[in-house]
């Protein structure tokens, strides 16, 4: 079973190599490694171009955004199973494919999978921050503010073609759109993993305290347009987000 990635980066020169290391480093031979570049200025397209031989695609071109970049990388993907990785990121270990594409194997089924996630600090010690255990799923648990962590869900690639790209009108909050749209409206079979899937660094796009504001908003449009109770969903998935916080404090 051939396994997707896609990494999308605009001038991540100092996380990007870290990334493309845990993607490389996993036990597992059959990934299709594709790198989508908004034509980065800092000297990450040197580094990357020092792994080239072992980057399956590899596109630098100026782009409309993260989820834009995500598209051109869908739509370049031939794997059968389909994830992300962003270039703020690593794998938590280097058996993380392998037990997805076992469980995908496992259950026919299924149209993707899910897992844990754990945010760490942006600094040589990787203090963890926050705890983010999947859990099972259903979907009256996405009422009240639950989504899988996106850069653990791993779908089919049939499933995508099915059900469609990231919406561009959502320039942060794209990926709840996104999740929202595949469990909640189309009630795909997703499946949980009880092991941890990657390792999330504080302070890249989705977890920069400058754009919480934006994300609110956005989260609130989201849910709204899906028909959902926007302000006490948007609620409820804040203050469980702050309950993991405070956890670890």
């Amino acid at each position: 079973m051939r396994v997707t990635i896609i990494t999308v980066c605009f001038n991540r020169k100092e996380t990007i190599e870290k990334t493309i290391k845990s993607v490389l480093n996993q036990q597992y031979n059959d990934i299709e490694y594709i790198i989508i570049d908004g034509n980065s200025t800092d000297g990450t397209k040197d580094i990357i171009e020092s792994y080239r031989d072992k980057i399956s695609q590899y596109v630098s071109e100026p782009d409309k955004g993260m989820y834009d970049a995500i598209n051109k990388g869908l739509q370049l993907a031939t794997g059968e199973v389909i994830g992300l990785m962003h270039s703020d990121d690593e794998f938590y270990d280097n058996r993380v494919i392998s037990r997805i594409v076992n469980h995908l194997e496992f259950d026919e089924d299924i149209d993707g999978v899910y897992g844990d996630g754990v945010y760490v600090s942006n600094d040589q010690q990787e203090k963890m921050i926050r705890n983010r255990i999947g859990g099972a799923f259903n979907r009256q648990k996405i009422k009240m503010g639950w989504l899988p962590l996106h850069p653990t869900v791993y779908l089919k690639k049939s499933v995508i073609d099915k059900n469609g790209v990231y919406n561009l009108d959502f320039k942060i909050a794209s990926d709840t759109d996104f999740l929202l749209r595949y469990l909640y409206k189309n009630n795909i079979k997703l499946c949980y993993i009880n092991n941890y899937i990657v390792k999330m660094r504080m302070g890249g796009m989705s977890t920069s305290l400058r754009s919480a504001f934006e994300v609110l908003y956005e989260d609130y449009k989201v849910y709204k347009s899906h028909g959902l109770s926007a302000i006490f969903t948007v609620f409820l998935k804040k203050t469980s987000a702050l309950r993991q916080y405070m956890l670890h404090f």
